[in-house]
């Protein structure tokens, strides 16, 4: 695409933000009328075509697929070797997951964009990136794929910059409406990575609830914040500015991986919160603010979910100048939550057990 680089609004200075946009990921076909489908790329595509994303000159990243090496550090090799099978045909993962005939080269190049985009940000080629990818990753177990994921790219990511990349300690955030329970296997036991997760509770797949807070050496290194529907703005603004940004700031990872759903978007009927575009800004300043102040500015979104397409395309335009600096965020730090938010002050009280907030 021959993006280069952005002067921030904010302090006049340059921030290299990479992208990683591959059309080989619009190959996967889960089926008809299935709500994760090849569309939610293509708006993504337009987008990036228009004159405020050509305005904001990114950098343009390597794409290439996920070795079977990279990917089975995090899944089966069994697991694997049934969805490398399938290609040519379809198969059927779970009542809600579908692999078409070109599923298993769209999921093992959006692995590889997400490890791209890792790469190109500990190389200091640029200072943040995101990974605009399809199929989504956060569901997919070790053993299994789910909840329209097939493999887990952000786990996948993690992964890779431990064993090759000099990355000890990594967190993982997770904004997507559906608690990332794939993910949270992955690490469950695991001190190295942190993995931190707002999502909306008694929703799908069921889990996430505060009390999982990590098994073994990885006690404490599981951070659940369920939501009950209905949170919007002021709730997100005051957990990322609040409780998050203290526990990265405390956990001090060396990159900061982003597992960016935007189904939490107002008027995604896939989930039940009302997050507006300021809401989506909010967030991902938050996020910058606080990898600036811990990591270097080590920053790495990866797509999740997002079905409604307008949302979707706006959501993640927002997060670009974010990432840019083209869209001045706040730098100031709010309270430790700031607003009585019943499971979100638990969250608080559950997190004090493991960091000094």
């Amino acid at each position: 695409m021959g993006y280069s680089m952005v002067e921030t609004g904010r302090t006049g200075q340059t921030e290299r933000t990479g992208i990683v946009l591959d059309a080989k990921c619009l190959l996967h076909d889960p089926g008809p009328n299935h709500p994760e489908s090849s569309k939610r790329l293509a708006v993504l595509m337009n987008a990036m075509q228009s004159a405020p994303m050509k305005k904001l000159q990114l950098v343009s990243l390597d794409l290439r697929d996920a070795s079977i090496e990279e990917i089975e550090r995090v899944h089966t090799a069994a697991y694997v070797e049934r969805l490398e099978r399938a290609r040519g045909r379809r198969q059927i993962i779970d009542p809600d997951t579908m692999a078409g005939p070109r599923s298993f080269e769209a999921a093992v190049r959006a692995a590889g964009c997400a490890i791209s985009a890792t790469e190109a940000v500990a190389r200091g080629d640029v200072r943040n990136a995101f990974a605009l990818v399809r199929p989504p990753g956060h569901h997919a177990r070790p053993d299994i794929g789910m909840g329209f994921c097939l493999f887990n790219n952000v786990a996948i990511a993690a992964r890779h910059a431990q064993a090759t990349l000099g990355m000890r300690r990594i967190a993982i955030v997770d904004f997507d409406v559906h608690h990332g329970n794939g993910t949270q296997e992955a690490f469950y036991a695991d001190p190295s990575v942190l993995y931190v997760s707002t999502h909306q509770a008694m929703h799908f797949p069921g889990t996430g609830e505060l009390e999982e807070t990590g098994e073994g050496a990885g006690v404490g290194r599981t951070l659940n914040i369920p939501l009950m529907a209905g949170h919007g703005d002021r709730e997100y603004d005051a957990i990322y500015g609040g409780l998050i940004a203290r526990v990265l700031e405390q956990y001090r990872p060396d990159l900061i991986l982003v597992s960016a759903g935007f189904d939490i978007f107002e008027a995604d009927s896939y989930g039940g919160m009302q997050v507006s575009l300021t809401g989506i800004v909010q967030i991902a300043g938050h996020l910058k603010m606080t990898a600036d102040q811990v990591c270097d500015g080590r920053l790495v979104f990866v797509l999740e979910g997002g079905y409604h397409l307008g949302g979707l395309g706006e959501g993640v335009q927002a997060c670009l100048q974010v990432l840019t600096g083209y869209r001045p965020v706040r730098e100031s730090r709010g309270p430790l939550m700031g607003l009585p938010l019943g499971d979100g002050i638990q969250a608080v009280a559950i997190a004090q057990r493991f960091f000094t907030l």
